[in-house]
């Protein structure tokens, strides 16, 4: 470990990993430090991912695919199940990943392309001179050090340090956290080419289950709960229920606990020489809680700044606002629209998500985008979906009758 860099990230996430990888292959001189001394471990995610999205960043491997999906199966309240294609089933369906792996690999292709990897290295505060972060405080196997920097890039996480230290309020309300509990079992006994997904306010309040096929009937069995309406219900009891009923085979080998922000985006990324990316961003998506491709996305754009703003020699936010008005026009669009169907979703009752359902019984779901989906969906359901018409009109001016018949 040297005293300077040109950027440091802190996070080998992938949001991180992408980050140092894109501004290392660029020539800038790169040290990206993870906390634990295991890049990958623990798993935060159901593991799902976009093929598309993802083959933008890194040539799948077999090695970190576990399965590699046709598709999703959704079930209702009632036990209506509508399944989609993968195509229309959203961003994370597509590849079902192994996380310890995959991180790994991202890491490794950051230190291939140049960038200097530390693990087991925890970021305890930012070296600030004149209102400008240039550097940061960190500790090694006990030992603190101060290293110097032009720029650096969080991608530290939820409620982000990083970005508290800069003065960027990165807090999340209980109420715009999802709770998850995930299991990973084996005798799952599902078809290991769809995920699953299990909607009522009985068993998730405000969310849903998931199962995320592992491959050798293996599955990451999981909850997510919105912390307002969960009461007195225990995410992980919750689940447990769910099991007994529905897989009383399964075994559990493996568990993991933690929050997702279901809030969009917060109001700042940048200040005088920091990025922030990912979750330490709020860049996940409200509905899904998914955040792989997103958190991607954003550490590329934003070690592309990077490169600009230190061939320029400005590191002030006047240059950084590229990415900030960058990722928002592309990423923060996509999640501003999930906020609100998300909000619009979280309030309907069982019956409603069961009239959903059935509205789409006859729908051929091999043969239609997720646009003419959401267009059929709305069409059965204006009174239900009422507060979405904003988002088809931005979409598409003429194909739907806007004006509201109750």
């Amino acid at each position: 470990m040297k005293k300077e860099y040109d950027l440091i990230v802190i996070g080998a996430g992938p949001g991180g990993s992408i980050a140092a990888k894109t501004a290392a292959k660029e020539g800038l001189d790169v040290l990206l430090i993870e906390k634990r001394q295991e890049i990958g471990d623990p798993i935060r995610c159901a593991e799902g991912v976009g093929k598309y999205n993802l083959k933008q960043h890194i040539e799948p491997d077999p090695r970190w695919i576990c399965a590699d999906l046709k598709g999703s199966r959704i079930f209702s309240p009632d036990g209506t199940e509508i399944e989609m294609a993968e195509e229309i089933a959203g961003g994370e369906v597509g590849y079902v990943l192994e996380r310890k792996i995959f991180d790994r690999a991202l890491a490794n292709e950051s230190a291939i392309a140049g960038a200097e990897v530390m693990v087991k290295t925890r970021a305890t505060d930012l070296i600030i001179e004149n209102e400008t972060v240039c550097g940061i405080k960190l500790m090694h196997m006990g030992d603190e050090y101060e290293v110097r920097s032009k720029i650096v890039i969080g991608a530290d996480g939820m409620e982000s340090k990083v970005g508290r230290w800069a003065g960027i309020d990165t807090s999340v309300k209980p109420a715009d956290i999802e709770t998850c509990a995930q299991y990973l079992v084996s005798n799952a006994n599902i078809d290991q080419e769809f995920c699953y997904f299990y909607l009522g306010n009985e068993i998730a309040p405000a969310g849903y289950i998931w199962l995320f096929p592992k491959g050798g009937n293996k599955a990451n069995v999981g909850i997510g709960i919105l912390g307002s309406r969960s009461g007195e219900n225990r995410p992980i009891d919750l689940l447990n229920e769910f099991i007994e009923k529905n897989m009383p085979d399964a075994k559990i080998i493996e568990m993991v606990v933690g929050g997702v922000p279901v809030s969009g985006t917060i109001d700042r990324t940048i200040a005088n020489g920091l990025m922030l990316v990912g979750d330490a961003a709020r860049q996940s998506d409200p509905i899904t809680g998914g955040g792989i491709i997103n958190a991607m996305d954003a550490g590329k754009i934003a070690a592309e700044i990077a490169v600009k703003a230190i061939k320029k020699g400005d590191y002030s936010t006047t240059t950084l606002q590229e990415y900030e008005d960058l990722w928002r026009e592309t990423i923060g669009r996509e999640i501003d629209n999930s906020l609100i169907v998300k909000e619009t979703f979280v309030n309907f009752t069982d019956e409603d998500l069961n009239s959903l359902a059935n509205s789409l019984k006859n729908v051929n779901f091999t043969s239609m985008s997720l646009l003419d989906l959401l267009l059929a969906l709305f069409k059965a359901n204006k009174k239900l979906l009422w507060n979405l018409r904003g988002l088809f009109k931005d979409i598409v001016k003429n194909d739907v009758d806007f004006k509201y018949r109750s």
